[in-house]
């Protein structure tokens, strides 16, 4: 008998009048929501605008569901095309079934198109939504909890969940609940990604394939624990293969991507603002501050030449004659009776 377990909802959709509100998509939904709301913030501090990631999610999302949809249909098609199923459920996305792998390819074409648009690197993007695509996961995995979906073995565990439906040939019972696993492991990675960014300054989409390498180790594991169908080669089940592939792949990008461009993007976004509220890029601010100098040296040249003119007019002239002399003292004569007029006529002007 077991003393404590997870007990699983008695239902995944409640009905507010003739809406059916679904656990599973409002997992999705707030998922979605936390991604755009880090990477946002993220973006910002590398010197992005703000909106520009919500911006691309509105491309990135749409092609992520269509992917994540695509994958579990042809991966699991029995589930859809075999003899006594309705093809048409295949559409049924509420119901569950999305493929992590497909989700992010095609999530990460539709972000291509949206930054594209935006004017800006894509590996940039990648980097500063890889943590909260993580965190993204780990709420979305509760989802399947609502589902009664994809648990592991058969376990006695405090921790266990308990499975109540008999829907697709479950049989009720207590299980390793492979989704809080999963979901426990993808906050760990967002946080990994966060610390790895902060301590090496991860660019050109080496924090992306940091987050993609260490969710598919977990993922590995995990995979192995589940009972549900799935397609096995070689022993192993597809997702297993898939796991251990897309691992290989991102580690050998971080190795060869950090030797053929070290360190960091200095612009992510041309004209965004940057963290202190200064308008362009370091760079941009640089030249900038570069040409202030050189103009402040010039006008020093300048400065110099005309003192050296003036000085020189002031030596040469002391030079005049005698006859120049008596000729300014004639006019120093006429300008004291002009003077003197002016005053009288004041004088009497003031009578008057």
């Amino acid at each position: 008998m077991e003393l404590a377990f997870i007990p699983s909802p008695s239902r995944g959709v409640l009905h507010l009048g003739p809406i059916p509100l679904r656990g599973y998509a409002f997992c999705i939904i707030i998922g979605v929501f936390v991604a755009v709301w880090l990477g946002n913030k993220r973006w910002v501090a590398r010197g992005g605008r703000p909106g520009t990631v919500a911006d691309i999610a509105v491309w990135a999302v749409p092609f992520g569901l269509i992917g994540g949809r695509l994958y579990h249909v042809i991966t699991d098609y029995q589930l859809y095309f075999s003899e006594g199923r309705d093809w048409v459920d295949a559409f049924k996305i509420w119901e569950g079934g999305l493929g992590i792998w497909g989700a992010i390819a095609f999530g990460a074409v539709g972000a291509w198109i949206g930054a594209r648009r935006r004017g800006v690197p894509m590996p940039a993007y990648a980097d500063a939504v890889a943590p909260g695509i993580a965190l993204a996961q780990a709420i979305g995995r509760w989802g399947n909890w609502f589902n009664q979906e994809l648990y592991g073995k058969a376990t006695d565990l405090p921790w266990a969940v308990e499975i109540t439906s008999t829907a697709d040939g479950r049989l009720p019972g207590t299980y390793h609940p492979t989704f809080l696993y999963e979901s426990l492991w993808c906050i760990g990675v967002a946080l990994l990604v966060i610390w790895a960014d902060r301590r090496f300054k991860l660019g050109h989409g080496r924090a992306f394939a940091l987050y993609v390498a260490a969710y598919c180790a977990g993922r590995f594991w995990i995979e192995y624990m589940r009972v549900d169908d799935a397609h096995h080669i070689l022993g192993l089940r597809l997702n297993n293969w898939t796991a251990l592939f897309v691992f290989l792949l991102a580690v050998l990008y971080i190795v060869l991507s950090a030797r053929k461009r070290p360190g960091r993007e200095a612009v992510v976004e041309p004209g965004a603002e940057s963290a202190t509220g200064d308008t362009g890029s370091a760079v941009e601010r640089d030249a900038e501050d570069a040409e202030d100098v050189k103009d402040t040296e010039n006008d020093a040249d300048d400065a110099d030449a005309a003192g050296k003119t003036d000085a020189t007019d002031a030596t040469e002239a002391p030079k005049d004659t005698s006859g120049a002399d008596e000729a300014d003292d004639a006019d120093a004569a006429d300008d004291a009776k002009d003077a003197e007029g002016v005053t009288n006529g004041a004088d009497s002007a003031k009578k008057g």
